[in-house]
C-alpha cells in the first residue's frame, strides 16, 4: 500500500490570480524573453522570423512571427498550459525547449496580455492570456478571439506559423513618464543586438545547417560572432571531444587577433558592449544557441593579458539538468568532471593569450633591421633602451666633442630610466587601438632618410641592402615612397 493510499489528502491548488502575477518576476529582460520566443520558432522549423514593434507609447505592441510548422487548435491550447511538458522528458536534439514554461513565463514578464495566432495546413486557431481577466476571475481561463481580424499583424500570418503578440506593456512602457518610448525604442534596439549575438550560429548557417533570417521591423539582423572565426589572425585552438554520460561535449579554444592585425571598427566590434575585458572567457552553447559568455565560472580572473582567451563549448539538450541550465536559458553551471577539464584549459589559454601580446612586443625589435630600441631579458625582468649603434644615433655623435658626447649619453640615459612603463601598460591594455606613435613631419624625416642612409653606405653597406634595410624597418617602411625619393637626390 502506498503512503498516499493510507494518508488523507487535501486538494490544495494555487490562486491563479497569486501564482500568475508572482511567476511575471523569474527574472527575464527584454533581450531574454524575445529569445525565449525565437526558441520555440526555431524548433518548429522556422527559416524566417519577423519580429514586429509598434513603440506608440500609449498602445505599444510587439509581435513574433515565424514561418514554422504552426499547430493545431489542440496543439495551441496544450501550448498555452503552464508546464506543458517537463525537463526530465527526452527532446529531439534541435529542440531548444526547456521546462514548457518559456513562451508564458517569457511573454508575463513583459506585458499583462498575451496573444498567439497559429496556422497549421491551413486552418488558423487564437488564444489569448490576459492577466487581468485571471486576476477578476482568479482561474486559469484561457480566451478565444471570436475575431482574428482585430489582432495586430494577424494579415502576414497568410500560411503555416505562428504569430506571438504582447499588448499591454506594462513593464515595458511606463505611462507615466514622458521618456516611455524613447526607452521602449532603446530596449528593443538592445534586443536586436542581443539576438544577433545569441542566435549568430544560426543566422550565419553552419555546415549542414539552414541559415534562419530574422528580421526587426523590415531590417535584416546580422550575426556577431564573438570568436571572430573567419579572420585569418583568429587562432583556432585543437578542438577535443569530452565525454559526460555518454554524451558529447565539444571543446574548442580560440584566441582574438591582436589589434594590429585587424581595422579599428573590427576591433571595437569584437570587443562587445562591454569589451574585451569582460568578454574573454568560456561561450557555452546549447544546441548552437548561446546560453552563457564571458565567463571564467569562477575558475579564473578576468585579466588584461587573458582577454583575447575565449572557449566555445557544446552541449546537446540532453546535458540540461547536468549543467543546470535555468528556465530563462541564461545561466548555468559546468559539471565537476567537465570544471575540472577547464581549468587545464584556462592555464593554456593564458599563455597563449599572453603570446599575442609578449611575442609581437619581442618579434617588432627583434625582426627590426634597423631598431631604434632594444630589448632585453635577464630571467623575469625585462627592460627597454635606445640602440646606440642606430646610424642616426652614430652620424649625430660624430660631429661632437667629448664632452658634448657625453652629455648627449646622459641625456639618452635619463630618457631610457623614465620610460612610462605604468602608463604605457595600462594605455595598451586598455585601448591599444588608440596608442599611436606621432608622426615626423617632413624636414624631420627627410633629414633621418638622409643621416641613416649616408652613415649606413659610408660604412661599405652596398645600396641596394641598406634600401632593403631602411624599406623594412621604422619610421621609413610606411612612407617609403617618400623616402626613396630623398634617397634619389642624394645619390645625384
Amino acid at each position: 500500500m502506498s503512503n498516499i493510499d493510507a494518508t488523507r489528502t487535501r486538494r490544495v491548488a494555487p490562486r491563479a490570480s497569486v501564482l500568475i502575477e508572482s511567476m511575471r518576476d523569474i527574472g527575464y529582460s527584454l533581450q531574454t524573453a524575445v529569445a525565449d520566443v525565437i526558441d520555440n520558432s526555431v524548433t518548429a522549423g522556422a527559416r524566417r522570423i519577423e519580429l514586429l514593434a509598434e513603440t506608440d507609447s500609449e498602445a505599444a505592441v510587439i509581435g513574433i512571427l515565424d514561418d514554422g510548422v504552426g499547430m493545431s487548435q489542440d496543439e495551441l491550447f496544450e501550448a498555452m498550459r503552464f508546464g506543458t511538458r517537463s525537463p526530465l522528458e527526452g527532446r529531439e536534439s534541435t529542440d531548444l525547449g526547456r521546462f514548457g514554461l518559456g513562451l508564458k513565463t517569457a511573454s508575463f514578464s513583459q506585458c499583462r496580455r498575451l496573444t498567439v495566432v497559429t496556422r497549421k495546413n491551413g486552418m488558423a486557431s487564437s488564444a489569448v492570456w490576459d492577466l487581468d481577466t485571471v486576476s477578476e476571475t482568479d482561474d486559469w481561463l484561457v480566451e478565444e478571439p471570436r475575431h482574428l481580424t482585430e489582432i495586430p499583424w494577424v494579415d502576414r500570418l497568410d500560411s503555416d506559423g505562428t504569430l506571438v503578440i504582447w499588448q499591454k506593456l506594462d513593464r515595458l512602457v511606463d505611462s507615466k513618464s514622458k521618456d516611455g518610448r524613447k526607452n521602449l525604442v532603446r530596449q528593443i534596439d538592445k534586443m536586436a543586438s542581443h539576438i544577433e549575438f545569441v542566435f549568430h550560429r544560426f543566422l550565419s548557417g553552419e555546415a549542414g545547417q539552414k541559415r534562419i533570417e530574422v528580421t526587426l521591423n523590415g531590417r535584416r539582423l546580422r550575426p556577431f560572432d564573438p570568436f571572430c572565426s573567419r579572420h585569418t589572425a583568429t587562432q583556432l585552438g585543437q578542438e577535443e571531444v569530452f565525454m559526460l554520460d555518454g554524451k558529447k561535449i565539444h571543446i574548442q579554444p580560440v584566441t582574438l587577433p591582436h589589434h594590429a592585425k585587424i581595422s579599428r571598427s573590427q576591433w571595437k566590434r569584437n570587443g562587445g558592449t562591454e569589451g574585451y575585458l569582460k568578454n574573454q572567457g568560456f561561450y557555452l552553447y546549447r544546441n548552437r544557441r548561446l546560453i552563457v559568455h564571458g565567463t571564467w565560472f569562477g575558475m579564473a580572473r578576468q585579466t588584461e593579458l587573458t582577454k583575447l582567451s575565449r572557449v566555445r563549448i557544446d552541449i546537446p539538450n540532453s546535458l540540461d539538468a547536468a549543467w543546470k541550465i535555468d528556465v530563462k536559458k541564461a545561466s548555468a553551471q559546468p559539471p565537476p568532471p567537465v570544471r575540472q577539464r577547464l581549468r587545464h584549459i584556462i592555464v593554456a589559454m593564458g599563455a597563449s593569450s599572453k603570446k599575442a601580446y609578449t611575442k609581437r612586443g619581442t618579434r617588432l625589435v627583434e625582426e627590426n633591421p634597423l631598431p631604434v630600441w632594444t630589448r632585453t631579458q635577464n630571467k623575469s625582468r625585462i627592460s627597454y633602451g635606445l640602440a646606440s649603434e642606430h646610424p642616426a644615433f652614430l652620424d649625430f655623435v660624430k660631429g661632437l666633442d667629448s664632452e658634448s658626447t657625453q652629455k648627449f649619453r646622459r641625456l639618452i640615459d635619463l630618457i631610457v630610466s623614465t620610460l612610462p612603463v605604468d602608463t604605457l601598460f595600462a594605455d595598451i591594455c586598455g585601448r591599444p587601438e588608440d596608442l599611436v606613435a606621432p608622426p615626423l613631419d617632413k624636414e624631420s624625416f627627410s633629414g633621418n632618410v638622409e643621416s641613416v642612409y649616408l652613415t649606413l653606405r659610408q660604412q661599405g653597406v652596398p645600396r641596394g641592402q641598406v634600401e632593403q634595410m631602411m624599406s623594412a624597418a621604422e619610421p621609413f617602411r610606411p612612407r617609403w615612397n617618400e623616402a626613396k625619393r630623398v634617397i634619389a637626390n642624394l645619390e645625384k
